[in-house]
């Protein structure tokens, strides 16, 4: 085969050992990748790298029929962070994140901890209210870590987002929040209940609240909630029960002297057991940006009939996407598939609900 019968294959580059061994990479792949499709050990002790006998920087994109050969070292340290963002094969990206799994889990636990106060920072959440056992073991449980040091070292690594750390552990405080919560203390926008026990009233939403007479019930827009998902009430001034989620920033947030308006609330079964009712959520992918991308998300959309109502799309130069997509979906069943099937696509890291 030829460099020109090569070039016809976009998608791959293939290039070759020192033995003349013909390796087959993802197009744009670095030696970073060359090395690590050798061997782990490769890769984790690579200090340069020589293309057709010339030493080349790392970030070297390979061609069709170069010749690569790895320098490596003992005294390498390892892998750095920045390599990420360089290599295209996801075998590198996993060999990559391993080494920093298992070397480096003190550095690990350290940046877990720096990236959970950022994100709560910036999402204006009190850490201290969270950073309790009972809400920690909760998240032990739930990812199947013996200890908190090894869920920080996973956050720290890569292998768990601190956005799904933290929102299971506001879910955690909201139960909390509502087991303590009691109808005696709902002072707004209850009616006379005359010493008799609350009866739960029906909405045309679909929502049941207690306690609440002839009450307009609607559905807030920082959370988006969707039948399926954990619900709380809250009593506002003048404009009846607002509907949110269990996790919305806003409720997690509640001021003291707020609580007393949260109230319990729950999905109505539809009659007949099938809710034609669809319900407007939002949702965030974050991916690597590529040629190609949007179009097998809305194909996503378009095989399962789900209208999208808005779509923003933000890059960076490092090559990510962050897509913000409000759709109407039935519940939290079709949500939950819709977002499974978005995982598999090439290039999609992460997503999440919007929660606030």
């Amino acid at each position: 085969m030829v460099k020109g019968d090569l070039d016809l294959f976009s998608d791959s580059v293939y290039c070759f050992t020192p033995s003349g061994d013909v390796k087959t990479l993802p197009s744009g792949s670095t030696p970073i990748d060359f090395a690590y499709s050798i061997h782990s050990a490769v890769g984790n002790k690579m200090v340069g790298a020589r293309v057709n006998g010339k030493l080349v920087n790392i970030d070297y994109v390979i061609q069709n029929g170069d010749q690569i050969e790895i320098i490596t070292s003992q005294n390498c340290k390892g892998p750095s962070r920045d390599w990420l963002s360089l290599v295209k094969s996801t075998q590198a990206k996993n060999k990559i994140n391993q080494w920093f799994k298992n070397e480096l889990k003190e550095d690990n636990i350290v940046r877990g901890k720096d990236l959970i106060d950022r994100y709560c920072k910036a999402k204006g959440i009190n850490w201290p209210d969270l950073n309790k056992p009972e809400f920690m073991d909760k998240v032990m449980k739930r990812y199947a870590f013996k200890d908190w040091d090894s869920v920080l070292a996973s956050i720290g690594h890569g292998g768990l987002k601190e956005g799904q750390v933290i929102n299971k552990m506001m879910e955690e405080r909201v139960k909390k929040i509502k087991r303590e919560v009691t109808d005696a203390t709902i002072l707004d926008g209850i009616g006379d209940m005359n010493g008799k026990a609350p009866e739960t009233k029906k909405s045309k939403n679909g929502i049941m609240v207690k306690g609440i007479h002839d009450v307009a019930v609607r559905f807030s827009r920082c959370c988006s909630p969707v039948p399926g998902d954990e619900i709380v009430g809250f009593v506002t001034r003048g404009r009846g029960v607002s509907i949110h989620r269990t996790d919305c920033i806003n409720i997690i947030n509640l001021p003291e002297s707020e609580r007393s308006r949260l109230i319990d609330a729950e999905w109505q079964q539809p009659e007949g057991g099938d809710s034609k009712e669809r319900y407007s959520t939002e949702i965030q992918i974050f991916a690597n940006n590529r040629i190609g991308m949007f179009v097998d998300i809305s194909k996503v959309f378009t095989e399962r009939q789900i209208d999208i109502t808005s779509m923003n799309v933000r890059t960076s130069k490092q090559g990510k996407a962050t897509i913000v997509m409000t759709f109407d979906i039935h519940g939290i069943e079709e949500l939950n598939r819709l977002t499974d099937k978005l995982r598999q696509i090439e290039g999609v890291l992460d997503i999440e609900r919007t929660a606030g």
